[in-house]
């Protein structure tokens, strides 16, 4: 067990009150896991980034998710990383959620971040699960790094199974262990498995747990098992009307919401599984949004896959 520092300890303190007076914290609806600006130099581009964050404040997203695999986190050193945390903190009003992507390949680093992350305004962290050494991270390893960051992190903790990244899920049994951690709020599911997510959901009731779906392309479904909102890339572009299908789906419009759902499989999977975080960032272009450059080793896509993007948005009416 790590030790606690006193700030850590007065915070979570704080935190178990408020909690057992039923404030723990509500994570549910729509999140953008906003991209980097570049400049052609692969520099962060803070200008670019202050003009997105002003156009996404007047979006009804929940909050932003930060340095999350569409932030391209991997890429950027520990000060870059909470340098973009605390300048999106700044622009952002404060009625919307900061979550940070806080997640490294040690225990030991991954509380480092948890606690520059909350020390510059995050309000929850979002900690994917290390994947170096993937054959050795089964439920007891990854229970005990996930406990161990809980137990430290002065703000609530977000797990993220996210498996075409890091090549492994986090296993149920450890989800459903880690649930019962107080500072241990919800689940990012990106892996598409709607059994999946349903079964986080069922083997969860009772605890205040919260799962997120990981994609736009099966909110719909998500929801209807229990989910409580997204972390969806292509939000990034079409976010009213990815907020539009969360508010369908709450409302209980199905009917509505199949339709917009139907509308926004393929623009999701050009962005995602398909073409990935470069394919993103032209859309971004195209919609009025800066992505910019992406850094070394990714590459911009190629004429054939811009024309294929297109398409994927156009013949569903968004171009």
């Amino acid at each position: 067990m790590f030790a606690l520092s006193r700030s850590v300890y007065v915070t979570l303190c704080k935190r178990s009150a408020s909690q057992a007076a039923g404030q723990r914290l509500d994570i549910s609806g729509i999140y953008p896991p906003i991209a980097t600006p570049f400049t052609k130099q692969e520099e962060l581009d803070y200008h670019k980034l202050e003009e997105n964050l002003q156009k996404y404040a007047k979006i009804p997203f929940k909050g932003l998710v930060v340095q999350g695999s569409n932030g391209e986190y991997p890429y950027l050193t520990e000060e870059e990383r909470v340098e973009v945390v605390s300048r999106v903190r700044l622009s952002l009003p404060r009625d919307k959620l900061v979550i940070a992507g806080s997640g490294c390949e040690s225990t030991r680093a991954t509380v480092r971040m948890t606690e520059r992350m909350a020390g510059v305004g995050a309000d929850a962290v979002l900690v994917v699960t290390p994947c170096f050494y993937k054959g050795k991270m089964d439920s007891r390893a990854l229970t005990h790094h996930f406990t161990q960051v809980a137990d430290s992190s002065p703000v609530p903790v977000v797990l993220y199974s996210v498996p075409a990244n890091t090549g492994l899920e986090l296993p149920m049994d450890a989800v459903c262990r880690l649930a019962q951690h107080p500072n241990i709020v919800g689940l990012k599911d990106s892996g598409g498995d709607i059994t999946r997510i349903g079964l986080a959901v069922h083997k969860t009731r009772g605890l205040d747990f919260q799962v997120l779906a990981g994609s736009a392309g099966f909110l719909m479904a998500a929801y209807s098992v229990g989910a409580v909102g997204g972390v969806c890339a292509l939000a990034n572009v079409l976010g009213h009307q990815v907020c539009e299908l969360e508010r369908l789906c709450v409302e209980g419009r199905w009917e509505e919401a199949r339709e917009l759902q139907w509308r926004l499989i393929e623009p999701n999977a050009a962005v995602t599984r398909k073409l990935g975080v470069p394919a993103l960032k032209q859309a971004m272009e195209w919609f009025g949004f800066h992505g910019g450059a992406c850094r070394s080793p990714l590459q911009p896509i190629t004429e054939s896959e811009s024309q294929q993007l297109r398409r994927d948005f156009s013949s569903n009416g968004w171009l």
